[in-house]
């Protein structure tokens, strides 16, 4: 009787290991069809012809911030974000056909841009506003690498 319980302990571990096996292998198998299926599908914002480094020449027009100021900007999988050579923060999206929007912010300033990007080139306007007041002005972007 002991052994045939020890036997049938015996087949039940390995029918349970062999299941588990089974559900492993299937579960294993419907991850890699759903990562296939994601990797074709690919991300909203991927790598687009706007990717790499450019530099930014913002022109005030009226109102009261400084004449000019430039930043290096770096624009990875569409989205615009500081280069690291300025301590301000650089924030935006670049859709596939090239139209931008940018929040630049540093201290109590801050300007919205917007605009339109080529291959090597850009430019829009923007707005915002610096200790002294409302300004406003264009932008010109060209491309580094």
């Amino acid at each position: 009787m002991l052994s045939e319980i020890s036997g049938l302990m015996v087949f039940k571990a390995q029918y349970q290991t062999a299941l588990i096996s089974l559900r492993l292998r299937d579960w294993l198998l419907i991850f890699v069809l759903a990562l296939g299926c994601a990797a074709l599908a690919g991300p909203a914002f991927g790598r687009t012809v706007f990717d790499g480094d450019w530099s930014v020449l913002i022109v005030t027009r009226g109102g009261a911030c400084d004449p000019a100021y430039r930043y290096g900007v770096r624009i990875t999988d569409g989205t615009v974000a500081n280069d690291g050579s300025s301590a301000a923060a650089v924030q935006g999206q670049v859709t596939p056909t090239g139209a931008v929007r940018v929040t630049v912010r540093s201290g109590n300033q801050w300007a919205d841009g917007s605009g339109r990007l080529s291959s090597n080139r850009g430019g829009g306007v923007w707005k915002g506003q610096s200790s002294n007041g409302s300004c406003s002005g264009a932008w010109e972007a060209e491309r580094r690498d």
